[in-house]
C-alpha cells in the first residue's frame, strides 16, 4: 500500500549501522529481526516512522508490526512491499530516507537483508532488553570450568576461534589486584602466588582481595561516576558542598557486600524506610547529587524542571540502562517511552524538599536538608566536651550559704544599675508595604511581600528614662530564607541607613559596634553619608546578631515624647532585615555590642517585689540570673564559656551530608517540548513505563520506595542485566552489551545474549550478591586468559567482542595515581573521610567566582590519599584526573572515554605528585635496592612491575642513570630543585646528586606503558 512521506527537517546525528556486533566469524544463518533488521530500521527510519507520534510522518509506524503491514509491508511478498521499494529506489523523490533527513541510506547488502526478511514473513520480535531474563541451559563444551566459559567457548567454536592460553601467574595476580582493589600487588605477594601451585591458589587470592577494604574503594569509583558524585554544586559559582559521607556509604556498602536490592532501596528511598538509620538517610543523599545553582538571577521554576529531568536521566541510566531522558520534550524516537511517562517518572521525586535556587558560597552554604555524620574520633571528642559542660552546669546550679549571702547583698544595689529596655512599638510603616508580627520576646517579624528596597519607619512609646545608646538586635527565624535574619535568598541583609529621631529632630550617633560584620560591609558604614554602603553579616547567617549605636549626647524625653527609628535598605534583591528588636539604655560611658550594660528590666521588676511576696518561680528566676553574674562563680562561668566555645567549634567542624526529606509533593505536569514556562500540559502522578508490563502494587500515590522496589522486582527485565553487564565491562573493558548506557533499540545487541541472561538470573537468585557475581566472573577461564592476541585474531575480531582473549586497557585516572603512590611507599591507606586536596597548579581556579577563591592544598596525609578521595570540583576537575579522562560528573557517566595523548606523559613526568612519588621511589632504590646500579634497576622494576627487567630494558635504564648523574654533577642546583618538589623529605644521609639521577630512573619506570595499563 503506497504512502506519502513528508520530511520534517529534524537533524539527527547519523550513527553507524553496525550498532553492536561484527558478524561472528565463520557463522552464517537466517536473517534475524533483532540482529539484522531492527538496527537498520531504527537508524534510518524510526526518526519519522517510530514511537514518537508527534513527529510521525504519513501515519506510518515501522516499529510496530500491525501498523507496518497495514501500510508498507506485505509479509512474504517483498516485491509488493512499499518499504522495500522506497529503500531500494534511486529516485530522489521516492527514495527513503530522503537526502535532507540526515539519516543513512541502506546499502545494497542491507536492502537484500530487508528483502529476505520480508520474504520469510516479516516477523517482529519484542526487543530483547524488554523481555524478563530466564536462565538458559549452558551448552555442553569440553574442558570448561564454569557456565561462563561454556557460553563463551561455544560461540568461539562456532566461529572457528580458539581461546587464548591462561595468562602467566604474575600477569594474573596483577590483573586481579588492579581489578578488585585498584592497587598493585607487592613483589612478595607476586612471588608467593607464582610459587603456589595448589589447585585453590587463585580462589584464595580472589577471596583475600574481596575481603580487602580497598575492594569497596575500587567498586565505588564506577558507582560514583553513575550517580555523578562530586564535592561542588556544578552550576554557575560551582560552590562547594559536603557529601563525602555518601561516598563513604557506597564504599562500605560494597565492602559489606550489601545486597544490590537493599543498596537500591536505601539510595532511592532510604529516608522513607521505617525508623531510617543515619546510614540509610545518608544513602538517600543520592537524590541530592544533581547539579544545583545559587545564581542570583536564576529562575527557580526553570531549575526545578532541570533538577527533575536530571534525576530521570540519571536514575533510568544507572539502574535500567534506559534513555528515558530522550522523552523530556517528545515521545522517544526509538523506544516506547512517552513524554507523559517521562514526567510520571519525574513525579516520584516531586516530594523532595528542595529549592530551585539556593544560597551559598565557599564560606557558608544552605543546600537544603542535611545530617551531621561525625567520625568516631569526633564523636569521642564531643562526648568529652559535653561531659565537662554538664559537670560545670551542675556546679553552677549548686546552692550554698555563701552564694545566698552574696545574692542578698547584690539585690540591694540593683536599683542603681542601668539596663537595656525594649522599645514598645506604636506604629510600623514600610514602603513598600510588608506585614509585621510582634513575637512574645518583643521582636518584630516582617512577613508577606518582600520588596527590593524597602524603608521601615518604626515609632515607639516614650522610653521614660534618659537614653545614651540604641541597640538593634537581629534574629534568625525558621520562616526566613536560610533562617535569616535577612530576607535575601541566602538569609543575609544589607542595612544602608539607620536614623533615630524624635518628632522632626534627628538624634545623632557618635559610634557604632556590631558583634558580626561582613567583610567590606562594617557597621561603621551607617555613620557616614554614603547611602550606597551599609552593614551586613554574611557569613554569620542563621545566627543572632546585634549592633549598638552610641548617642552623641544623652537624650532625655519629655512627657509622651516618642522615638522614631528609620531603617533603609537600598541594596536591592530583597536584602531587608526579617526579624529585629530595638532597645535603649541609660548606661553611662560607651556600651559596645555584645556587652551587657546592666540588669535586664524584667529581673529588676522581680527584685522590686518584697521577698515574702515572691513566688517560687520568681525566686528561681532571680537566682538563675544571679548565677550568671556572681563573682563567686566567675571561674566556673569562664571555664564553661571555654567548653561551650570548644563544643561550638567541634560542632561547626563536623562533616555533614545532604539527605532526602519527603514533604508534600509539588505538582508535576507534562511540559510540552520540555518548556518549563508552558503549564498547559496535564498534571501527572508517579508511574513507571507502562510497556514493561507491571507496576508497583500500592494504594494511593506511589512513592520513591515503590519505585525502588519496582526496580529490583525480578520481573523487571533491565536492572539485573544492566548491573552484571557493567561488572563485565569492569573486568573485560567492554560489556557483553557494548553500549552499557543504552539497552534500548539504539543500543548494541548482546554479543552473548544467553550468557547475559544467565548472569542476570544468577544475580537475582543469589540474593543480589555482588561479590558472588564478581567471584564467578574473575574465576572463569575466560577472565584468566592471556590478553596477547595474534594478528589474525586482531583482524577477525578487532574489538575482542567474541572473547577469544582477555583485553588490556589503561587504568582509570584514579588508579594511575594510586599505583605511583603505592609503589613509592607514599600512599596513605586511610578509608573514607573528607575529600583530599593534593597538589594543583596555582591560579587554576582563577575563573571561579561567586565567590572568587584560591585552591588550598592539603599538607601531610591529604597529599597521599587515593585518587578516589580527591576533591571533585565539577567545573574545574583536578587537572591530573582530567588528563586521564576522569569525568566531571556533571552528568551520569557509564563508560569513561580512554584517550592516549602526549599530555598524559607530561603529567606522569612533571605533575608534583608523580615527581614526588619518583623521589620517594628513588630513596627506596638507594636504601633497599642494594649497592650496585644493576641491583637498583632490578629493584625499581620489581617495585613497579613486579618483574625483573630484560637486558634491553636494563641497558636503557642504566644509560638514563649514568647520563643524568653526569648532568646533575655539572648542575647541582637542578638536583636541589628536584628535591624541593613536594613535601616528602629526603633522608639527610643520602647523596642528593646520586639521588637525583635515580629519580630520573624512577620517573622513566613510572611512565612506562606497562606501568599504567592492565593486561
Amino acid at each position: 500500500m503506497p504512502f506519502k512521506y513528508r520530511s520534517i527537517g529534524h537533524q539527527f546525528l547519523a550513527m553507524s549501522i553496525g550498532l553492536g556486533l561484527l558478524p561472528l566469524p565463520g557463522i552464517a544463518g537466517e536473517v534475524d529481526y533483532a540482529r539484522d533488521i531492527k538496527p537498520l530500521l531504527s537508524n534510518s527510519c524510526y526518526t519519522c516512522h517510530g514511537p514518537d507520534a508527534e513527529t510521525r510522518e504519513a501515519e506510518l509506524r515501522l516499529d510496530n508490526r500491525e501498523d507496518a503491514i497495514q501500510a508498507a509491508i506485505v509479509p512474504g511478498k517483498p516485491d509488493e512491499s512499499e518499504l522495500l521499494a522506497r529503500i531500494a529506489s534511486d529516485d530522489p523523490d521516492l527514495a527513503m530516507p530522503p537526502a535532507d533527513s540526515n539519516r543513512q541510506r541502506l546499502n545494497p547488502e542491507q536492502v537484500e537483508l530487508v528483502r529476505q526478511w520480508i520474504a520469510s514473513g516479516a516477523a517482529y520480535d519484542k526487543h530483547w532488553g524488554y523481555e524478563p531474563p530466564t536462565r538458559p541451559m549452558a551448552p555442553v563444551v569440553e574442558e570448561t570450568a564454569t557456565p561462563i566459559d561454556a557460553f563463551v567457548r561455544d560461540r568461539l567454536k562456532q566461529g572457528g576461534l580458539q581461546p587464548a592460553p591462561t595468562a602467566d601467574r604474575r600477569t594474573l595476580i596483577r590483573r586481579l589486584s588492579f581489578d578488585l582493589i585498584g592497587l598493585p600487588p607487592t613483589p612478595e605477594e607476586v612471588e608467593a602466588f607464582v610459587g603456589d601451585d595448589s589447585d585453590d591458589a587463585s580462589a584464595r587470592l580472589v577471596d583475600r582481595l574481596l575481603e580487602s577494604p580497598h575492594y569497596g574503594e575500587r567498586m565505588a569509583i564506577n558507582w560514583l561516576d553513575l550517580v555523578r558524585y562530586a564535592d561542588s554544586v556544578g552550576i554557575h559559582g560551582d560552590q562547594e558542598w559536603s557529601m563525602s559521607p555518601y561516598r563513604d556509604y557506597v564504599i562500605n556498602a560494597f565492602n559489606e557486600n550489601m545486597p544490590f536490592d537493599q543498596f537500591t532501596v536505601e539510595q532511592l528511598a532510604g529516608d522513607l524506610l521505617p525508623e531510617a538509620t543515619l546510614e540509610q538517610r545518608v544513602a538517600s543523599g543520592y537524590n541530592r547529587l544533581n547539579m544545583i545553582t545559587a545564581e542570583g538571577g536564576a529562575q527557580a521554576k526553570e531549575y526545578l524542571a532541570k533538577y527533575a529531568a536530571d534525576r530521570v536521566r540519571t536514575t533510568s541510566t544507572a539502574w535500567m540502562g534506559a534513555t528515558v531522558g530522550c522523552a523530556e520534550c517528545h515521545d522517544h524516537k526509538f523506544d516506547p517511552y512517552t513524554i507523559k511517562e517521562f514526567y510520571q517518572f519525574a513525579a516520584y521525586f516531586a516530594d523532595l524538599e528542595e529549592r530551585g535556587v539556593y544560597s551559598g558560597s565557599s564560606r557558608t552554604s544552605d543546600w537544603g536538608p542535611k545530617v551531621t555524620v561525625p567520625t568516631p574520633e569526633e564523636t569521642a571528642a564531643l562526648k568529652s566536651v559535653e561531659s565537662a559542660i554538664a559537670a560545670l552546669e551542675s556546679e553552677l546550679q549548686q546552692h550554698t550559704p555563701e552564694l545566698a549571702e552574696a545574692q542578698a547583698e547584690w539585690e540591694s544595689t540593683v536599683d542603681q544599675a542601668p539596663s537595656w529596655r525594649n522599645l514598645e512599638a506604636e506604629t510600623l510603616v514600610s514602603e513598600p508595604e510588608v506585614t509585621w508580627k510582634t513575637l512574645e520576646d518583643g521582636s518584630l517579624l516582617a512577613t508577606g511581600p518582600n520588596p527590593d528596597s524597602p524603608k521601615y519607619t518604626l515609632t515607639f512609646k516614650s522610653p521614660g528614662k534618659p537614653v545614651t545608646a540604641l541597640r538593634l538586635e537581629v534574629f534568625p527565624d525558621d520562616s526566613l530564607p536560610a533562617k535569616g535574619p535577612g530576607r535575601a535568598g541566602n538569609g543575609n541583609f544589607v542595612l544602608n541607613r539607620l536614623e533615630l529621631s524624635t518628632g522632626d529632630q534627628p538624634i545623632p550617633f557618635s559610634d557604632a559596634t556590631a558583634t558580626h560584620e561582613q567583610e567590606g560591609w562594617p557597621i561603621k558604614n551607617l555613620l557616614g553619608d554614603d547611602a550606597s554602603k551599609g552593614w551586613a553579616m554574611l557569613p554569620q547567617i542563621g545566627k543572632a546578631n546585634e549592633a549598638v549605636f552610641q548617642l552623641k549626647e544623652t537624650f532625655s524625653p519629655e512627657g509622651d515624647q516618642t522615638l522614631t527609628v528609620t531603617l533603609t535598605h537600598n541594596y536591592g534583591s530583597s536584602h531587608a532585615i526579617g526579624r529585629l528588636r530595638l532597645s535603649v539604655t541609660e548606661a553611662e560611658g560607651p556600651v559596645k555590642a555584645g556587652e551587657d550594660p546592666g540588669v535586664p528590666e524584667e529581673i529588676r521588676e522581680l527584685i522590686a517585689i518584697e521577698m515574702e511576696k515572691r513566688t517560687d518561680e520568681q525566686k528561681q528566676q532571680i537566682a538563675a540570673y544571679y548565677r550568671t553574674v556572681a563573682p563567686l562563680l566567675k571561674p566556673q562561668r569562664d571555664q564553661l564559656a571555654k567548653e561551650r566555645q570548644t563544643h561550638e567549634q567541634l560542632t561547626a567542624s563536623l562533616t555533614t551530608s545532604l539527605v532526602s526529606v519527603s514533604v508534600k509533593p509539588r505538582e508535576m505536569r507534562v511540559l510540552p517540548r520540555g518548556n518549563w514556562l508552558d503549564d498547559s500540559g496535564e498534571p501527572v502522578e508517579p508511574a513507571v513505563p507502562g510497556f514493561l508490563g507491571f507496576s508497583p502494587e500500592t494504594n494511593g500515590r506511589q512513592s520513591r520506595l515503590d519505585l525502588a522496589q519496582w526496580m529490583v522486582d525480578r520481573r523487571n527485565p533491565l536492572v539485573a542485566r544492566v548491573f552484571v553487564n557493567r561488572l563485565w565491562q569492569t573486568y573485560f573493558g567492554r560489556g557483553l552489551v557494548s553500549t552499557a548506557d543504552d539497552f534500548g533499540a539504539q543500543g548494541s545487541l548482546p554479543s552473548h545474549p544467553e550468557l547475559l541472561d544467565w548472569l542476570a538470573v544468577e544475580f537475582i537468585e543469589s540474593g543480589w550478591d555482588i561479590k558472588h557475581m564478581v567471584r564467578l566472573i574473575v574465576q572463569s577461564e575466560t577472565y584468566r586468559q592471556s590478553s596477547e592476541r595474534s594478528e589474525e585474531l586482531r583482524r577477525r575480531d578487532p574489538a575482542n567482542q567474541w572473547l577469544a582473549s582477555q583485553s588490556h586497557f589503561r587504568f582509570p585516572a584514579e588508579l594511575v595515581r594510586d599505583n605511583a603512590l603505592s609503589v613509592s611507599g607514599l600512599l596513605v591507606n586511610k578509608i573514607g573521610g573528607v575529600s583530599a586536596r593534593p597538589y594543583q597548579p596555582p591560579k587554576y581556579w582563577s575563573h571561579l567566582n561567586f565567590p572568587s577563591r584560591e585552591y588550598q592544598r592539603d599538607s601531610g596525609e591529604g597529599l597521599y590519599r587515593r585518587g578516589l578521595y580527591t576533591h571533585w570540583q565539577r567545573t574545574f576537575l583536578h587537572p591530573s584526573l582530567a588528563a586521564f579522562d576522569a569525568p566531571t560528573r556533571e552528568e551520569c557517566t557509564v563508560r569513561r572515554v580512554t584517550s592516549n595523548t602526549p599530555l598524559q606523559a607530561l603529567v606522569l613526568m612533571n605533575d608534583p605528585t608523580y615527581v614526588e612519588a619518583a623521589r620517594a621511589l628513588a630513596v627506596r632504590l638507594m636504601q633497599e635496592g642494594g649497592d650496585s646500579a644493576d641491583q637498583r634497576i632490578s629493584f625499581a622494576m620489581q617495585a613497579v612491575l613486579q618483574r625483573t627487567p630484560n637486558a634491553a630494558e636494563a641497558e636503557v635504564l642504566l644509560d638514563v642513570y649514568e647520563n643524568h648523574l653526569q648532568q646533575y654533577r655539572e648542575d647541582p642546583q637542578a638536583a636541589e630543585a628536584l628535591h624541593q618538589v613536594g613535601e616528602f623529605q629526603v633522608p639527610k644521609d643520602l647523596d642528593k646528586i646520586e639521588l637525583a639521577a635515580w629519580i630520573s630512573v624512577a620517573r622513566v619506570v613510572l611512565n612506562l606503558h606497562e606501568s599504567i595499563n592492565r593486561y
